[in-house]
């Protein structure tokens, strides 16, 4: 049996080496959308969760793997740009998984469960191009090759930007990330795509270091400063949403997996500020393979060290694109 031990040091490793979960990427650089899928390897004891906070989400197959429900888990979770448009993206990632054979043996067909959530990137690029599925089918066979990629610019977070409170010209370019933990057998890990109306702070200085930027366009606005001295109605701008899963190979019974999707939620809301606002639709999802015993506030503090890093990790490593400029452009770092 798997296990960790007291002495085990906790270490930082690339999400993916993982062998239990596969994730792949597809994007059109040009229309500037993009999906990510995030594959199970491993299918025998999966057990699979998910948390809703924005107030303005868009998802796909939520209540299938609610405890009140049948299935213990999904097989494949899918982040993705083009707003509602995008949902159309699993069903390529269906078919391909269905092509393969992974998914639950059901009657004469294996049946492949896809959750889903999306983010709004239809003002960036072309907002007549989004993530379909055979955009979802691309990305899924990309999984399977298992080959690495940078943070930034990739699969969900192509067309993500952040610090939308003010004008266009003051929103800075996002992207998505990815953090992962180890300590003796257990790892936990997050793949975080960031497209949030709010400002990214860094999680050991709590600096701003992406968001709405000043006038000088050197300098940031403090979207909650701004919030507070000028917001009297809801006037928000309504294309925002952190998208994300944690994978981890924890023992977790479906409840606790919910509970872990909802827990990954403060590492928003730690890296995101504001955060969960009527006009995101921030949704997180929990995946794990169920072998090593361990105490869920260790898996829970985990994720949300892993989501917040993986979230300042998609705005240092985004590039510009699209008219919107990078913290590496600006700032140089």
């Amino acid at each position: 049996m798997k296990k960790i031990e007291q002495n085990d040091k906790l270490e930082v490793i690339s999400i993916y080496d993982l062998e239990e979960f596969s994730i792949g990427h597809d994007a059109d650089m040009e229309a500037i959308t993009g999906c990510t899928v995030v594959l199970a390897n491993k299918l025998d004891n999966l057990v699979a969760g998910s948390d809703v906070r924005g107030g303005a989400p868009g998802t796909r197959n939520l209540d299938i793997i609610s405890p009140l429900n049948c299935m213990e888990s999904c097989q494949a979770v899918v982040l993705s740009g083009g707003s509602l448009f995008g949902l159309g993206a699993a069903s390529g990632v269906e078919k391909c998984m269905e092509e393969n054979n992974i998914g639950l043996p059901f009657v004469n067909v294996t049946l492949p469960v896809v959750c889903q959530a999306i983010l709004f990137d239809l003002a960036i690029g072309s907002k007549d191009i989004r993530p379909d599925a055979q955009m979802g089918y691309r990305a899924c066979l990309n999984a399977l090759k298992r080959e690495k990629h940078n943070d930034g610019n990739v699969g969900a977070g192509v067309g993500a930007t952040v610090g939308k409170i003010s004008s266009p010209e003051q929103m800075m370019k996002s992207g998505l990330g990815t953090y992962c933990y180890k300590r003796g057998d257990l790892f936990v890990g997050a793949v975080v795509a960031c497209n949030a109306i709010g400002d990214v702070v860094d999680p050991d200085t709590q600096e701003i270091i992406a968001g709405a930027l000043g006038r000088d366009l050197k300098s940031f606005l403090d979207t909650e400063k701004f919030i507070g001295e000028n917001i009297t109605t809801e006037d928000f701008y309504m294309g925002n949403t952190t998208i994300g899963c944690v994978i981890t190979n924890a023992q977790l019974t479906r409840p606790q997996a919910h509970k872990i999707a909802a827990w990954s939620h403060d590492g928003i809301a730690r890296a995101v500020r504001p955060t969960h606002t009527m006009s995101d639709g921030d949704t997180m999802f929990c995946m794990s393979t169920n072998e090593v015993p361990v105490a869920m506030n260790l898996v829970g503090t985990l994720a949300v060290k892993a989501v917040e890093n993986a979230i300042a990790s998609a705005v240092r490593n985004a590039e510009t694109l699209g008219g919107f400029k990078s913290r590496k452009e600006i700032f140089g770092k």
